[in-house]
C-alpha cells in the first residue's frame, strides 16, 4: 500500500469485529508508532496494550464513562445520552480486541528549571501525537481500524486508567486507541474545510 493511500483511506472506525488482532499486528503497529518525530530525541512514550478481557472490560467501562462526561459537559439532552448508552452498550461502539493507552513520562525531559515545564510538555504531547498518527496509518495497511479517544482524559477517568496500566502520576495519558477489524467497510468522509481555507502562503 502507498502512503497516499494510506492517509486517505484512514478513517475512524467505532464498530469492531470480534476477530482476534494478533501480537504480530500489534508490535508492527508500536514499531511504526515509534518511528515518529520525538522532541530531543527522547522517545519519552509508553504503550500500554490492553488484550485480557477483564483489561478490555475495564477500559471499555471507562470510554463508556468518558463519552457520557463529554455529552453531558456540551449540555446535550437526556434522550440523546439515553441513545449514546444504546449505541455504547446494546451495538458495543468502540468494543474492540484491543486497546492500546499511549502515555509520555513527564520526568523525561530535555530542558531543566519550572520555566520550561509547559514547553517540554507540549512537546512531549506532540510527540505521542506524532506516534499515534504513524500507529493509525500502519493500521490502514494491516486491514485494521483505529479510532482516537480522548475522552478518557477527564478527571478521574484518566486516572483510573492510569492505575488499570500500572503507572503513577508521573505518567501523563495522551490517548487510548481502540484497534480491530472494521464491522463494516470504513468510508473515508471528506474534510468539510477547503484547502484555501486551512492554508496561508507567505
Amino acid at each position: 500500500m502507498e502512503l497516499g493511500d494510506a492517509i486517505f483511506e484512514r478513517t475512524s472506525v467505532r464498530y469492531f469485529s470480534e476477530k482476534e488482532v494478533s501480537e504480530e499486528q500489534v508490535r508492527a503497529l508500536i514499531e511504526a508508532a515509534v518511528r515518529a518525530p520525538t522532541a530531543s530525541g527522547l522517545e519519552n512514550w509508553l504503550f500500554v496494550v490492553f488484550k485480557s478481557e477483564e483489561a478490555r472490560e475495564e477500559i471499555y467501562a471507562l470510554i463508556a464513562k468518558g463519552m457520557e462526561a463529554y455529552y453531558r459537559a456540551v449540555n446535550l439532552p437526556e434522550e440523546k445520552i439515553e441513545k449514546l448508552r444504546e449505541r455504547i452498550y446494546r451495538e458495543g461502539m468502540f468494543r474492540a480486541p484491543v486497546y492500546i493507552a499511549v502515555f509520555i513520562d513527564r520526568r523525561v525531559r530535555f530542558l531543566r528549571g519550572k520555566e520550561f515545564d509547559d514547553l517540554e510538555f507540549i512537546w512531549s504531547v506532540e510527540s505521542a501525537a506524532m506516534a499515534i498518527q504513524n500507529l493509525m496509518l500502519k493500521a490502514v495497511e494491516l486491514g485494521l481500524g483505529t479510532v482516537y479517544i480522548g475522552v478518557t482524559n477527564f478527571p478521574g477517568i484518566e486516572e483510573e486508567v492510569r492505575v488499570l496500566a500500572g503507572l503513577d502520576e508521573n505518567y501523563y495519558l495522551v490517548g487510548v486507541i481502540p484497534v480491530g477489524y472494521p464491522r463494516t467497510e470504513p468510508k473515508p468522509r471528506k474534510r468539510k474545510k477547503a484547502f484555501e481555507e486551512v492554508t496561508r502562503f507567505i
